[in-house]
């Protein structure tokens, strides 16, 4: 199995060039490796489901190394596995899976258990939550009308506090049916539970960036009376599967530079 990730940008810190990347992962389901090819000092690119991909490998217990490619002078070999098909994507004895979604079903499909963890969610409800955050966050911040910013701030608002909601709302695994009285409030660290999830693994990244871009480019801080979202971030920053799959914020902010209006 080879699986293709991220297109993304570098910033160098002196010429502040745009560089088009992916990154390579060759897996016979126990490793991932690639092949080196130099130590040159280049960087992940933003790519929330690339980021999304390198997770569930991560929480599966899959071992992969990560190489970033230059997709402007890309090798022939990497052309010929998917010619005209961005990443991420996977093959699989010959044939190609470009879907993310898709991806994700074949990654649950064949790495199983006892050998692999399960990482669908328990409770539906997780898979759904926060669904239309990056597109309220997308809008947002490529409006360049300034009649419309505030509309648009307050649509993201709604989404955020939504999600906020949602975490603060028990699943039905953490409602005791034996004890009387109010249902005490969810201190749950992820979507569904105390683990990690391919729900997290989906809207992490994009909550990251969410929160990197617009404090760079808006001015814009997820309320810090949202205290269920910062739970669930900060939760999710002490976790090695997410954060030694991030790509720094440097390079994400570079991704917006001429996205942000």
């Amino acid at each position: 199995m080879s699986l293709c990730s991220a297109e993304g940008h570098r910033s160098d810190s002196q010429h502040h060039r745009s560089e088009t990347q992916c990154c390579v992962l060759s897996s016979n389901q126990e490793e991932a490796d690639t092949k080196k090819r130099g130590s040159d000092g280049q960087s992940i690119g933003n790519c929330p489901f690339s980021q999304r991909l390198f997770m569930i490998l991560w929480l599966k217990g899959v071992i992969f190394n990560v190489t970033t490619v230059d997709l402007k002078r890309k090798p022939a070999d990497l052309h010929n596995l998917a010619p005209g098909t961005n990443p991420p994507f996977v093959t699989f004895n010959g044939e190609v899976k470009v879907d993310v979604n898709k991806i994700e079903e074949f990654l649950e499909e064949k790495l199983t258990p006892p050998r692999y963890p399960r990482l669908a969610p328990k409770h539906p409800e997780a898979n759904t939550a926060g669904i239309d955050i990056f597109a309220k966050f997308s809008a947002y911040i490529k409006n360049s009308r300034k009649d419309t910013t505030d509309a648009l701030q307050k649509a993201l608002l709604k989404s955020l506090q939504r999600l906020d909601d949602f975490l603060r709302t028990p699943l039905s695994a953490e409602i005791d049916a034996d004890v009387l009285g109010d249902v005490p409030e969810s201190t749950r660290s992820f979507l569904d539970g105390p683990e990690l999830t391919l729900a997290d693994c989906n809207l992490l990244p994009k909550l990251h960036i969410l929160k990197v871009v617009a404090k760079k480019y808006r001015g814009f801080e997820i309320p810090r009376e949202m205290t269920c979202v910062w739970r669930y971030l900060n939760r999710a920053y002490q976790r090695e599967e997410f954060t030694g799959t991030c790509p720094a914020e440097r390079e994400i902010e570079f991704a917006y530079l001429h996205v942000a209006k």
